[in-house]
Parts: C-alpha cells; structure tokens; sequence
C-alpha cells in the first residue's frame, strides 16, 4: 500500500469523496433498498444535504463496505446498537436491511433480546415493537423471510 500524500489537492479530495459516494451509495441501494433510498435523498434539504453526504460516504461507502465483517453480521450489529440506543425510524430501515441481507426472523430477535439485556427494557419493548412491524411489512409486500431455529 502506498504512503498517502499528505497535501491532496482539490481536484483528488474531490475525487475520494466522490468514489466513497459512489461505493456508499451502492451499498445503501443494496441494504436499505432503492425506493428507501430515493425517497430519502428526495427529501433530503440543502441544509441536511451534508448529513447525507456524510452518512453515505463514511457510514455505506467506508465501513459498510469494509472486509471482515459479512453484510448479514454487520446487519444483526446496527440492529442490536439501534436498539439500545432506543432509535425507531432508523431501527426500522435497518431490520428491513437484515431481511435483506438474509437475516432470519430468529437472528433478528434473538439480537433485539439481547440488546434488550444490556440497553434497558424500554428501548427492547421498542425494539420488538419496530422488528415484529418490519417483519410485517416486508411479509406483506411478498418477501420470504426464513424462520430460523
């Protein structure tokens, strides 16, 4: 791996950014799925347009698309950290993400009863209320989503 250049230019500051866009973008189609991403990005505002730029460059096209960690076990983590940190609308999209990414019913509420454990029963009360909603509707617009054991 080559040493990085320590005064990048513009034009190759421009350039990372706009290849972790891409990446993160590409990434957050395939977990969150397209019409949940259009439909952000559509109502994204000038003033939170940095706050998306931000998410999808470090969180989709850095991390999320990093080695080690599989998409279905990055999946089962941002639901448990959700979760405990008692957030519903993103708990939300990233249930939907772990059906997508081929979690089961079972792994996904095994992992909000154990964040439950450690994060307190009201966020976990929240946290079966959001995943049995999610489980629900993806169910209901046609998606098998597999038992477990």
């Amino acid at each position: 791996m080559s040493t990085p250049n320590p005064n990048p230019t513009p034009s190759e500051i421009a350039t990372a950014h706009a290849t972790l866009r891409a990446a993160g973008t590409a990434m957050r189609r395939q977990v969150a799925g397209p019409a949940h991403v259009d439909r952000t990005l559509a109502a994204t505002t000038s003033f939170g347009q940095p706050m998306q730029e931000l998410a999808t460059e470090a969180a989709w096209g850095s991390v999320w698309t990093r080695p080690g960690l599989s998409l279905k076990q990055r999946s089962l983590l941002n639901v448990a950290m959700l979760c405990a940190l008692n957030r519903a609308p993103e708990l939300a999209v990233h249930v939907r993400g772990a059906f997508r990414n081929g979690c089961t019913e079972v792994e996904v509420r095994e992992t909000v009863l154990q964040a439950s454990v450690y994060a307190g029963m009201p966020a976990g009360m929240e946290g079966f209320r959001v995943a049995e909603r999610v489980l629900n509707e993806v169910r209901a617009e046609g998606t098998v989503v597999e038992k477990g054991e």
